[in-house]
């Protein structure tokens, strides 16, 4: 299977190539390890994202890609040539965290794991696409097409896939399929994304409030009011519809009464209506308690998603079931409200990867599974030769 040139291999042979490329992996396990360290221990959160994006396009340009640059929101994009420059196939990690500057972002790498905030989502992920170029120059391979690969910005929270997004409405080259690469779980694959809304609803007390006649009211409370009345919704079985209750906050101590407080939440459903369906009904609840208590509350919605994607049959997504099941790995069919999103709003076939197992995600003690990285990295490649082979294209199927 080693080659210098682009060489037509069946699909049979991808998979039957399958361990001896996992075994060889281990042979530049020190590369990934190195790139993940460097990059996981510099900052990245949503916007702030420019150092670790600059590290990422300098390992492009030392290995020699072509057109390594960072663009107007930041992304960090180099391509890796293949023999044919009329076809390209994008893979995509996204570069920020949900950690801010003030965070140690020091990891630690043990026998079996290595920890720190940031290192399964999504510094791995990173750390694969950083890897690829050096990978495919161990193993000898050249690609029929090119790999632009990426490092986007502005993916998490009030980023909502901005970088990404950004750069499918500006790029003017073909792109025949894209795969999102997570650091975690290994065993993902997402090939259809869900509607989402995602939002903040913050609750202020006034100044001027009139504690005689609302007695000893408190911004928690009024939150709470609000998350009664979400608990209220009725939520249909089909289409598989839920509202996630991500995070509370609010007040500053025991004896003072709050006078802020926000709840920050997604709306999940298979229908996009459903999703807009409720999001009216929190605005008008929310303007509701706002009217009986007084409180100046506040509905932000700041990042939508439509459902879509492909096919479970579809060649791009069997493909890889049959070289995750080669590796023992089994497939998690998930839904997404990852970078597959902006994929499916341009009708690219795309998927999402995971590449090790981890756990504590988005905690400060988030840890990964050292051994298990080489099995994913080797479907994140069977996968890509099975791309650029032909394999995973509607009209082979």
């Amino acid at each position: 299977m080693k080659t210098s040139t682009a060489v037509d291999y069946t699909f049979e042979e991808i998979l039957d190539w399958l361990p001896e490329l996992e075994a060889n992996l281990e042979e530049v396990g020190e590369i990934i390890i190195a790139n993940l360290i460097m990059l996981g221990e510099i900052p990245a959160p949503t916007f702030h994202e420019e150092r670790r994006v600059n590290f990422l396009t300098d390992r492009f340009s030392e290995i020699g890609l072509l057109n390594s640059s960072t663009d107007e929101v930041g992304n960090g994009v180099g391509i890796l040539e293949g023999e044919n420059d009329d076809d390209n196939i994008l893979i995509v990690a996204h570069a920020d965290t949900p950690f801010s500057e003030n965070v140690d972002h020091t990891l630690s790498v043990e026998q079996k794991y290595i920890r720190g905030p940031g290192v399964a989502d999504n510094s791995l992920g990173l750390a694969a696409v950083a890897s690829l170029p050096s990978i495919f120059e161990f193993l000898d391979i050249t690609l029929k097409k090119n790999l632009i690969l990426m490092g986007a910005t502005r993916s998490l929270g009030r980023g909502n896939l901005e970088g990404l997004r950004f750069f499918l409405d500006n790029n003017e080259l073909p792109i025949s399929a894209g795969l999102s690469v997570e650091g975690a779980q290994l065993g993902r694959l997402s090939h259809v994304s869900i509607g989402m809304l995602r939002g903040e609803i913050t609750c202020t007390i006034p100044e001027e409030y009139d504690w005689s006649r609302f007695g000893d009211a408190s911004a928690i409370l009024t939150i709470n009011e609000v998350i009664n009345k979400i608990n209220d919704i009725p939520l249909p079985k089909r289409p598989r519809t839920s509202i996630v209750l991500g995070s509370i906050e609010g007040g500053t101590t025991y004896n003072t009464i709050a006078t802020n407080a926000s709840l920050r939440f997604e709306i999940r459903s298979e229908s996009s209506d459903m999703v807009e369906e409720i999001g009216h009904r929190m605005e008008e609840f929310v303007a509701e308690i706002s009217s009986k208590t007084g409180d100046e509350i506040n509905l932000d919605i700041f990042a939508r998603r439509e459902p879509g994607g492909i096919k479970f049959s579809h060649p791009l997504a069997r493909k890889t079931r049959f070289i995750m099941e080669e590796l023992n790995v089994q497939p998690r069919l998930s839904p997404s409200t990852s970078e597959l999103a902006a994929f499916i709003d341009k009708n690219i076939p795309a998927i999402t990867l995971g590449i090790t197992r981890g756990d504590n995600i988005r905690e400060l003690d988030e840890n990964i599974l050292i051994e298990p990285i080489y099995k994913g990295l080797t479907q994140l490649i069977g996968t890509i030769l099975a791309i650029d082979g032909g394999y995973c294209d509607t009209e082979q199927d």
